[in-house]
């Protein structure tokens, strides 16, 4: 088999364009939860905290810089260790907004396949063997 043709088949398969659907509507959904993230939460938690930039968070573990300066200068001083802390903290609550959403999701679907599966199947029509042998017994009855 040769390449070109067995890679249009592996292209064209239900499940490559399914991936590729899911991929692109993850993405899409990645931009939703950054937004709520950036614009919605961290403003709320940098209201109680009373920082408004988290990227700018750190501790300097060695050395000396300027008080207020920021991370990208602070890391510019010559024999400084910073431990810069506030990106992680916006990385990490954006993963978990992320999770809870994806978890609510698969949950709400698993809801609706059990409803699915729990309701009662419509009784098939009967066969025409089943017709006949209805019919066989209604006349042994009678007689």
């Amino acid at each position: 088999m040769g390449f070109v043709k067995e890679f249009k088949e592996f292209a064209i398969k239900g499940s490559v364009m399914d991936l590729a659907v899911g991929v692109i509507i993850g993405g899409a959904f990645g931009k939703i939860i950054d937004s709520v993230v950036n614009d919605l939460v961290m403003p709320l938690i940098s209201a109680v905290i009373g920082s408004v930039d988290f990227s700018n968070m750190y501790v300097v573990l060695k050395g000396t810089v300027t008080e207020g300066m920021a991370l990208v200068d602070a890391r510019k001083v010559p024999g400084t260790v910073v431990f810069a802390y506030g990106n992680f903290i916006t990385v990490a609550i954006n993963f978990l907004l992320l999770a809870l959403a994806v978890f609510m999701l698969v949950k709400g679907i698993n809801s609706l396949k059990r409803k699915q599966e729990a309701a009662p199947a419509a009784p098939a029509a009967p066969t025409q063997d089943q017709v006949l042998l209805t019919e066989i017994r209604d006349l042994l009855k009678t007689k």
